[in-house]
């Protein structure tokens, strides 16, 4: 799929983010494929997914593009996401449509630069480029460096915006009016409305993960919600 045929099927569209810790029930690329199929099924138009396994059962089920993307931690890095080019090749190998990596300020394994990475992926492959940043500065900067599209990703997961406001408004529509670069919205969307605000800043998709594709978490924010006014009408009778 050519970059101008996949920004047109994404435009104004949703993206969901199928993904499962090995520490989580649905952890599995059986259950990720039944995830993204569900969500092929309720109009989803790409699945951002994990992992080589994950990727390839995604991709023969829904026949969607897919984001691909390997988390892998690296000694004396905080960079996880695609951190090197061992990842990125994996992906091509794997048929991603769109490579998402870390394109934050901080220190990358190997001390290869983002700069390399890009350059590593168009010399390799006809995978778009999605540059996951946290800040205003990163993400212009990764215009500069030559991505397809920018992403929230990271907002509030660096050490140096955990403060941000979450979902991350402002940056989405910051970076929309500084840049013609498409700019996918994500990180912490957790209802409809919020989906929809995004696109209403600038936000050429959205990506929504957790709220649709991890059931447990959910379930947790609806108990502590409701332990919260049990326990509130506990403590008025008394």
């Amino acid at each position: 799929m050519n970059k101008k045929n996949f920004l047109e099927r994404i435009k104004g569209q949703l993206i969901v983010s199928c993904q499962a810790l090995p520490n989580e029930p649905l952890h599995g690329s059986d259950y990720m494929a039944k995830m993204a199929q569900a969500a092929k099924v309720g109009g989803a138009a790409c699945i951002r997914a994990n992992g080589v396994e994950d990727i390839k059962a995604i991709k023969q089920v829904t026949q969607l593009p897919i984001v691909g993307l390997i988390k892998q931690d690296y000694k004396n890095s905080p960079v996880y996401i695609t951190p090197t080019k061992t990842e990125i090749q994996l992906l091509i190998d794997a048929g991603a449509d769109v490579i998402a990596l870390d394109a934050t300020t901080q220190d990358r394994p190997n001390h290869e630069s983002l700069e390399e990475l890009i350059r590593y992926i168009r010399i390799n492959s006809q995978c778009l480029i999605m540059g996951d940043i946290s800040t205003f500065d990163e993400g212009i900067a990764a215009v500069e460096a030559g991505v397809d599209l920018v992403s929230t990703t990271l907002s509030s997961y660096t050490p140096y915006t955990k403060d941000r406001v979450i979902p991350d408004l402002p940056l989405i529509e910051e970076l929309a009016k500084a840049t013609t670069t498409p700019i996918i919205a994500e990180g912490n969307i957790k209802t409809p409305a919020e989906a929809a605000r995004a696109i209403e800043l600038g936000a050429h998709a959205v990506v929504v993960g957790t709220a649709i594709t991890r059931p447990q978490i959910v379930t947790k924010q609806f108990c502590d919600e409701i332990k919260k006014t049990t326990d509130r009408l506990l403590q008025s009778k008394q």
